[in-house]
């Protein structure tokens, strides 16, 4: 604005204050001003669209990475449920990894794949979006009165917003993700051909209620997990650029992703997705605390933790790939606009 008014007073004092040229300029201003409004208008969609894309596919280049690490982990969790002590002492990584490639082959690490990629596309898209409008909307109903309260009231706003957009999306898309886990889980039984004859047959054998087995440890998990997440992220990310404003976006995003990282309710998570799975008889009959309970008493605290270090592997660089991407993919997005 303050350059416009630089403009107008110098044209005026070139045509000595002329009404054709000052009217001429009055067009030519407003004419902008108009453009500008209606890009502001249009704003809001295209951003809207940007953090559903990029969002997606961040999520959808993450998982297909770190895939058989997943699988791993997921391998890992259930296995207390219909083994005995014995089978459980025995089991590693590395053996885990040889069995896979023996009886299954390469190709088995990717096992699940496809749905997690279909979860994960509308769940990063949802969690991103949600995040953004979430912390608008918290953001603008905030009113920060000195410079302390402001910092205090800013991450609040993250870690309330980052726990909503969680529950949201992890609700919308939760039955993509018990489809995952079972078919993930199956190794030498196929007893799901695929992601449409998993849906149906849990949906027959199980229930429409099937569909949200374990559902309460997920919102219970999701919801403070991406709520620290997104804080940490973007405290990270924000005091880097602050101290080292020439370094790579890409890197940035990379490092404070993998930093911004609860096990064992996701460990429960994945075995109460499993529960009457192929007709198999159900382990946890109490809900989410008698699943600790069971856990507990049957294998004692180090089975809640199960399969931690292919998670541990798998953690870091999952999330640092996450964050990358997405801030690489709204990045050319917006480029483009």
């Amino acid at each position: 604005m303050q350059t416009d008014a630089r403009v107008g007073r110098m044209m005026e004092g070139v045509h000595g204050g002329g009404s054709g040229a000052n009217r001429k300029y009055t067009t030519v201003l407003c004419s902008q001003q108009k453009q500008q409004s209606y890009g502001l208008q249009r704003q809001p969609q295209f951003d809207a669209i940007q953090h559903l894309l990029a969002g997606g596919i961040a999520g959808a280049v993450s998982k297909t990475c770190t895939a058989p690490l997943a699988r791993l982990t997921i391998l890992f969790q259930v296995k207390g449920m219909h083994s005995d002590v014995a089978t459980l002492r025995k089991a590693s990584i590395w053996r885990e990894i040889s069995r896979i490639l023996y009886e299954e082959g390469f190709r088995a690490f990717w096992k699940g794949n496809l749905v997690t990629i279909a979860h994960r596309l509308p769940y990063s898209s949802i969690s991103f979006y949600a995040y953004e409008h979430y912390k608008n909307m918290m953001q603008s109903i905030i009113a920060s009165r000195d410079h302390k309260e402001y910092i205090s009231s800013d991450v609040l706003v993250k870690l309330v917003s980052g726990g909503l957009s969680g529950i949201t999306a992890a609700s919308i898309t939760y039955p993509l993700d018990l489809v995952r886990t079972r078919l993930a889980a199956q190794t030498n039984i196929m007893y799901y051909r695929g992601i449409c004859d998993a849906l149906s047959s849990i949906c027959r054998d199980e229930g429409s209620r099937g569909l949200y087995k374990g559902l309460g440890a997920t919102l219970l998990g999701v919801g403070p997990s991406i709520a620290i997440s997104f804080t940490v992220y973007e405290t990270l990310r924000a005091r880097w650029q602050l101290q080292r404003p020439y370094d790579s976006s890409v890197l940035i995003s990379l490092a404070c992703g993998s930093l911004s990282v609860t096990f064992p309710l996701d460990l429960v998570r994945r075995r109460m997705q499993l529960e009457g799975a192929a007709g198999k008889a159900r382990v946890y009959k109490s809900g989410l605390f008698g699943a600790f309970g069971h856990i507990i008493h049957s294998e004692g605290f180090r089975g809640l933790y199960r399969g931690i270090l292919a998670e541990y592997f798998k953690v870091v660089p999952s999330v640092g790939i996450v964050f990358m991407t997405y801030e690489t993919v709204k990045s050319l997005l917006s480029a483009g606009d």
